[in-house]
């Protein structure tokens, strides 16, 4: 069974290491495990990131790569060699193939972005899929599983369809996740972090309800609380 404090993952949305910094500080012994997106990483969050690595914590790079098999295979060997835990490329084929085969011989593991959080059905529509957001998921979920990706990322409302269409070994990285009262923001598809867990997640990903509370510390505390008791840990 995974540490519940294991299971958090805290997104650094922030514009600069120097505020990255702060923040871990804050947060202490609190939080093991970091994403660093966009916005950090081309501010300098892969030194940073390699930082934390070496400083104990788990890392989290969430930069979605998605271009031709030989680009994507030597950015994920790239990622690799830093000692990351999980990398996101986006779950198309050929994408989720190469980035499998750079980071061969290492413990990166590669995670599927299904459907983006922010997506309904209308976005899809939009953006010329014929396909509602479950079916999509389900389409891409199924391939990755036949090439043995490691986890995918998606919605916790997915979850509980994903692991029985997956297995227990692929891990669910779900973003989307708000606690009791927290503001939705820009997300269309959430759940709090106890029904994520109930619904089969394995990682949970949080940023703006820690990133922005008053007291990190406390809201990340109380989040690996109701993570133990929803995982009976």
């Amino acid at each position: 069974m995974i540490d519940p404090r294991q299971r958090l993952i805290v997104a650094l949305d922030v514009p600069s290491v120097p505020d990255a910094e702060a923040m871990v500080a804050r947060l202490g012994d609190s939080v093991a495990f970091y994403k660093i997106g966009y916005e950090l990483a081309y501010a300098g969050g892969l030194p940073f990131g390699q930082k934390l690595i070496d400083a104990g914590k788990q890392v989290f790079f969430d930069l979605k790569l998605h271009d031709i098999g030989n680009t994507v295979e030597r950015g994920a060997a790239s990622i690799a060699r830093t000692g990351a835990t999980f990398l996101t490329v986006h779950a198309y084929l050929q994408t989720m193939k190469a980035a499998l085969q750079g980071r061969a011989g290492s413990n990166l593991r590669i995670l599927g972005v299904t459907v983006l959080t922010s997506y309904d059905d209308a976005d899809l529509a939009a953006a010329g899929y014929d396909f509602t957001v479950p079916e999509l998921v389900a389409e891409r979920a199924a391939q990755a599983r036949d090439i043995g990706i490691d986890g995918l990322v998606s919605s916790a409302e997915e979850a509980a369809s994903l692991r029985a269409m997956v297995g227990p070994t692929v891990a669910l990285v779900t973003p989307g996740i708000r606690p009791a009262g927290a503001d939705v923001g820009d997300q269309k598809r959430v759940m709090t972090p106890g029904e994520a867990i109930r619904a089969g997640a394995d990682y949970l990903v949080v940023g703006r309800p820690v990133m922005r509370a008053s007291d990190p510390k406390a809201v990340a505390d109380a989040i690996v609380a109701e993570i133990a008791n929803a995982a009976g840990a």
